[in-house]
């Protein structure tokens, strides 16, 4: 977090709405990700990344940098990915391809350095990373996707998640066990 970001920070804790925006601005492509990764569903990710800048807008003030702004905030975040999956009663939820016509974030921006053909492997490939990661526990998704996507440390994640720090290094190493196995029916993409 820079300098510029602490001012933001104690000038949104003062009430300064703009500043507060202006976090949000640079957090939500961050937060909208990690919350996609972890509902797998375009518009349930939207809701959540939404639901967790209100909260964190309400419990600002009581935010008290004894961590990072980022980790406060994926906390937040988290949190309500939790929530979501509660509500809908179960631990996986299927991917879905399309949500009103809008294409999967991962879409929104072709890699022009690929051969035709190699960009169709690659999101195909994408495709199924996804679909195995979204047939994971949750508790197993969402380490994942904060250490290996997210690229928040060992500590990070410990925060984020509340855990002791063993127990997330046990389910990164488990989920990434988890994931391989959910990933060996896609065996022809990946060779």
């Amino acid at each position: 977090m820079s300098s510029s970001d602490d001012r933001l920070i104690v000038q949104a804790q003062a009430g300064d709405r703009r500043s507060f925006d202006q976090l949000v601005e640079k957090a939500y492509p961050l937060v909208f990700n990690t919350a996609y990764r972890i509902l797998g569903d375009y518009e349930a990710a939207a809701d959540a990344t939404q639901t967790s800048f209100v909260r964190a807008y309400r419990s600002l003030r009581t935010f008290r940098r004894t961590s990072s702004f980022t980790t406060w905030l994926y906390r937040i975040a988290t949190n309500v990915c939790l929530d979501a999956v509660r509500r809908r009663g179960r631990q996986t939820q299927s991917l879905t391809l399309e949500s009103e016509g809008e294409p999967l974030a991962e879409r929104d921006i072709p890699d022009h350095h690929l051969e035709p053909g190699e960009a169709v492997l690659t999101g195909e490939l994408q495709e199924a990373v996804h679909q195995s990661l979204q047939r994971l526990r949750f508790e197993f998704r969402s380490v994942l996707v904060l250490y290996d996507l997210a690229g928040f440390s060992y500590e990070d994640i410990a925060g984020i998640l509340k855990l002791p720090l063993g127990t997330v290094k046990s389910r990164l190493n488990r989920a990434r066990h988890a994931l391989r196995e959910e990933m060996s029916a896609y065996r022809e993409l990946m060779e």
